[in-house]
Order: structure tokens, then C-alpha cells, then sequence
């Protein structure tokens, strides 16, 4: 069993969110997002490449592990939806990767050598994420009405964020303040409202980072690691 367990979360944070968006390859509503999100997927694989292997065999960790063990946030793993509910999880979490990885390559870490790399390619992501956000809220009466439901739908998701993860040495209050802040300021300029309830408590979701996760994400991997457990020992 691997023994890094914040490389594992922020690992499968990103595996996940890749294969996610890899799932809109042929779907995208046009070329040029096509290929963004596949770019997206792909800087998200190469920092789960990372990550992974800094907590035993990437491969292994990646096709060869049940649901239980996997230690991803479940905002990732929640299915793409419309594309302004997909828009709505990359704004989510895309903004909280780029405060993230900007405390983590400011430290000293094992973290801080891919952070310090990584930091610039989120920071597309989350302008790629804002840029849509502004775009389809302040739109047509269609787009609008399809963001809000996008940014409702996931709200719960978004306070298993700021749950501190041992290893991870970052503060975790300041970045849920600087989140806020940030996510706040688009959906506002986007002429949306921060939706209402609460981030964590009884009713959220937030047991992703303890094994915990939704019933959707048991189809996704199941779809992931297909190949590899179908032909195991298989080199191309």
C-alpha cells in the first residue's frame, strides 16, 4: 500500500479530472474547445504522472487499485454534464490548484519542484475556466440559466477542498479565503450569484480524500482501467 499519502490525493486529484475531460473527446460543442480540454487533460496527466510516482509504481496506482483506495476529491470524479456544468467544475477546482500549487512552490516540499512547474499550466486552466464562465452567464437566457445550474449542482462539492490534508503543508484556511474571493468575482462579473447552502456539514459531500466516493465514479473507473486489467502484463 502506497505510504505518500498527499502525493496519492493531489495524484488522483488530477488523474481523475483528466480522464473527466478526456471523455469529451468527439463531444466538444466545437474544434477549438476540443483540443483546449484535451490540453487541459493532458497537463493534468502529467502532473498525475508526477505525483504518482512519487507514491510507488504510477501504472499500478493508477489500473490496478479498487475504488476504495482511491483518494481524489469528489468534485473530479462527478460526471461532465452539459458543457457549463464542466465549465463549473474547472472554474471549482482550477481556481483552487492555482492557490494551491502557488502556496506549495513557495515551500520547501517534495512538492514544491513540480508545483513551481505546474503552477503556470493551471493558471490557464483557470483563466480558460473564467473566461467561459463570463462568457455563457452573461449570454444568452439559455447559457445563463445552464451555468447556474452547473455552479448549484457543485457547490456541496467544493468544501472537501479545504479539508487539511497531513503532508500537505499549506494553509488551508487562507486558501479557502482566497478561493472564495476569486470564485466570488466571476460569478458575480458573470451576472450569476454565488449559490447558497453550506460547503461542508451533515448534508455536503467530502469523503473522497478517506475512500468515500460517489456512484458515478465506480462506472468512470471502471471504463479507465478496462484495458489494462483485461491484457495485464501487456507492454505495446
Amino acid at each position: 500500500m502506497p505510504t505518500n499519502a498527499p502525493a496519492l490525493a493531489l495524484g488522483d486529484d488530477a488523474l481523475v479530472l483528466s480522464h473527466r475531460l478526456g471523455e469529451w473527446a468527439g463531444h466538444a460543442p466545437v474544434l477549438e474547445e476540443e483540443v483546449a480540454l484535451a490540453n487541459i487533460a493532458l497537463d493534468l496527466l502529467g502532473q498525475a504522472r508526477v505525483l504518482l510516482s512519487l507514491a510507488g509504481d504510477e501504472d499500478e496506482l493508477a489500473y490496478l487499485r479498487e475504488e476504495r483506495a482511491f483518494r481524489n476529491l469528489q468534485l473530479v470524479e462527478q460526471p461532465n454534464g452539459d458543457f457549463a456544468h464542466t465549465i463549473a467544475r474547472q472554474l471549482y477546482f482550477s481556481t483552487y490548484q492555482t492557490l494551491l500549487y502557488g502556496q506549495l512552490a513557495s515551500g520547501e516540499s517534495e512538492f514544491a519542484p513540480l508545483a513551481a512547474k505546474a503552477v503556470k499550466e493551471v493558471a490557464y486552466h483557470q483563466d480558460h475556466a473564467e473566461q467561459w464562465t463570463l462568457r455563457l452567464g452573461d449570454g444568452t437566457a439559455e447559457s445563463h440559466e445552464r451555468m447556474r445550474r452547473g455552479l448549484d449542482a457543485l457547490w456541496r462539492f467544493t468544501g472537501e477542498m479545504f479539508q487539511p490534508v497531513d503532508g500537505i503543508d499549506v494553509d488551508f484556511e487562507a486558501l479557502r479565503q482566497s478561493w472564495t474571493a476569486s470564485v466570488t468575482a466571476v460569478i458575480e462579473r458573470a451576472t450569476l450569484t454565488v449559490p447558497e447552502g453550506p460547503q461542508s456539514g451533515a448534508w455536503t459531500a467530502g469523503a473522497g480524500r478517506q475512500g468515500l466516493h460517489t456512484e458515478p465514479f465506480g462506472r468512470m473507473l471502471a471504463e479507465m482501467q478496462h484495458l489494462h486489467r483485461s491484457h495485464p502484463g501487456a507492454s505495446w
